[in-house]
């Protein structure tokens, strides 16, 4: 018979990028909050200390997910092949500033913040799985609303929109030339700070 411990692994794997919430692990698993913070810790810990697996356990928003270790993210690279700067525009990035400040957030109001459209580009952050719709606007012709996903925060390194750089509190050193500050310098870094803090949590 399947452990706890086992049973957690193959659930964390099967949902993918999604993860899972605490309240739909405690059900599947028919155990209590705490001890699923005591069985994922184990989990976690588990995965650290073995030289030969290439996953870790994270736990973001009340969500649980297996994903790849920064140790073997060369090859993850070498994989896919690609950068998020070099494959998404600049509107795209602007775009995903606009969301990530002001959602949720419609189309038609993203378009009156940059005084263009933006459809293509807002389609490929939801293809990126950086941005995703959440509900309809009470307003005539009831207009999708858009927020970040929990994908955004992994890869730039967050923990929760908490944690996103306070416009107010930028450095002069923080813009360059063209006055832009880069919001997401914290890119790629996401593997490596969620498992610094995490080793908090023990």
């Amino acid at each position: 018979m399947a452990t706890k411990t086992a049973e957690l692994e193959a659930l964390l794997y099967v949902a993918g990028d999604n993860g899972l919430d605490s309240t739909s692990l405690c059900e599947l698993l028919q155990i209590s909050s705490a001890a699923l913070r005591e069985l994922s810790k184990g989990v976690r810990e588990k995965l650290e200390k073995d030289g030969n697996s290439g996953l870790q356990l994270l736990h973001i928003n009340d969500n649980y997910k297996l994903t790849t270790s920064p140790k073997v993210s060369k090859v993850i690279e070498n994989y896919f092949q690609k950068d998020l700067t070099k494959t998404l525009s600049q509107s795209a990035l602007e775009i995903l500033s606009i969301v990530a400040y002001r959602q949720p957030i419609t189309r038609v109001e993203i378009d009156d913040i940059r005084g263009v459209n933006s459809s293509g580009a807002l389609q490929t952050l939801i293809w990126r799985g950086l941005v995703k719709t959440n509900g309809k606007k009470e307003a005539p012709g009831h207009p999708n609303l858009y927020v970040t996903t929990d994908y955004f925060l992994q890869y730039f390194g967050y923990q929760s929109l908490a944690d996103l750089p306070v416009i107010e509190n930028f450095e002069d050193d923080s813009f360059d030339a063209e006055g832009q500050v880069d919001l997401f310098a914290a890119k790629g870094q996401s593997d490596k700070n969620l498992s610094q803090s995490q080793k908090g949590e023990k």
